[in-house]
């Protein structure tokens, strides 16, 4: 299909149904306290905790202490109060140039019984080649332990570019390990199995390759793939419901993506494409191919898309099993409404600044990381 369809300017998938869509809330400070309605749940905003740096990744501990990252390269933990520690001493070193630094933070799904903190990351091999990485180490008295490189990419895939290393990190209930790595600005390479870039990877949690991985055993492909023709993936959530593993993608300019990701499957990138290059020119003439799966929803412009998680509490009844996505460009906070694999219904409930990860809290809130000047905010029921 030529990316002339109508269908392409408006960000729907041909074939889906219509999708109602409420801005909820626009240039809302973020210290106020004033309710903000929504389709299903009226709320208010607070200020949590104040980050030094740039806010990354965000990921509870069972006892509702929260890990941040910030992409200059430092691991922090907020306190039940909202009070932020020192930085966590002994983390890897990192690169943080262009899109580069420290990146997510996941802990283990067993964690109270290891105590594995896994980390993503850009690495230097010089001061201008760089290539992401994942870690683990065990936060003691403060310090980072037990530090672990359980993967980077190989030595063939390192790169002079500063831009889309990805890069989440997400378990499933299986306790596999998914991370993404983005093009790193070398387009062709989303296409080649041989190369660890545009692909979101599987692993054993000791980053040994799992011997069901779609490619395992097959000559001149790497192993640990699990997806490919990915641009830059900066979500991976997992459906509490049904295991399914979703992502969202940044595009060029336009076609900013949410992919419903499939063992082995094939999302185009940069062969099929609903977005063109920054300078107007185009990038594919197609949107579809065969052999190459469609993305499950779409936007255009690009929104920027990040951090995502689906909503599992209560204490926003009617938003539970909801999509919640954070987004970079217009500063908002969306809520997609997913059934049977389509998008039913999307609502913006916030624009309050570059918005770069979200994450349920133990406590049922939610919790959203923020830049310029560094934050987290959390969304509270409505008194």
């Amino acid at each position: 299909m030529s990316r002339n369809s109508s269908f392409a300017l408006l960000g729907f998938i041909p074939g889906a149904i219509f999708i109602t869509i409420s801005i909820v809330c626009t240039s809302i400070c973020a210290d106020a306290t004033e309710l903000i309605e929504s389709k299903h749940h009226n709320f208010q905003i607070e200020n949590y905790a104040k980050i030094p740096g740039i806010p990354w990744g965000l990921s509870f501990l069972p006892d509702g202490r929260l890990l941040v990252t910030e992409r200059e390269g430092r691991l922090r933990i907020i306190d039940l109060n909202g009070s932020v520690s020192d930085p966590i001493n002994g983390i890897p070193e990192v690169i943080a140039k262009g899109q580069g630094g420290l990146l997510d933070v996941a802990i283990h799904p067993e964690y109270e019984k290891n105590g594995w903190v896994y980390l993503s990351y850009s690495q230097a091999l010089s001061d201008e080649t760089s290539f992401t990485s994942i870690a683990r180490g065990k936060i003691i008295n403060e310090q980072f332990h037990n530090i672990q490189i359980i993967y980077r990419a190989p030595k063939k895939d390192f790169s002079k570019h500063s831009q889309h290393y990805g890069s989440r990190i997400i378990f499933d209930k299986s306790n596999y390990l998914y991370f993404s790595i983005g093009d790193r600005g070398q387009r062709p390479e989303a296409q080649d199995l041989n190369t660890a870039n545009g692909k979101i990877h599987r692993l054993f949690d000791d980053g040994k390759i799992p011997p069901t991985n779609p490619f395992q055993g097959q000559d001149n492909i790497l192993h640990s793939i699990w997806s490919w023709g990915h641009r830059n993936a900066q979500g991976l959530a997992l459906d509490p419901i049904t295991g399914n593993l979703w992502s969202t993608e940044h595009g060029p300019r336009g076609g900013d993506e949410l992919n419903l990701i499939q063992r082995g499957g094939n999302f185009g990138w940069p062969s099929i494409t609903y977005g063109i290059n920054y300078d107007g020119s185009i990038i594919s003439e197609n949107t579809h191919e065969d052999g190459m799966l469609q993305p499950i929803h779409y936007w255009v412009p690009s929104i920027g898309v990040c951090g995502i998680d689906f909503y599992d509490n209560t204490r926003f009844p009617d938003w539970e099993n909801n999509l919640l996505i954070s987004s970079l460009r217009f500063g908002r906070l969306y809520r997609l409404k997913i059934k049977d694999g389509r998008v039913m219904e999307e609502e913006i409930l916030l624009e309050i600044g570059r918005t770069r990860d979200v994450e349920t809290g133990p406590d049922g809130l939610i919790y959203v990381a923020l830049e310029n000047p560094g934050r987290i905010v959390r969304l509270l029921p409505a008194k």
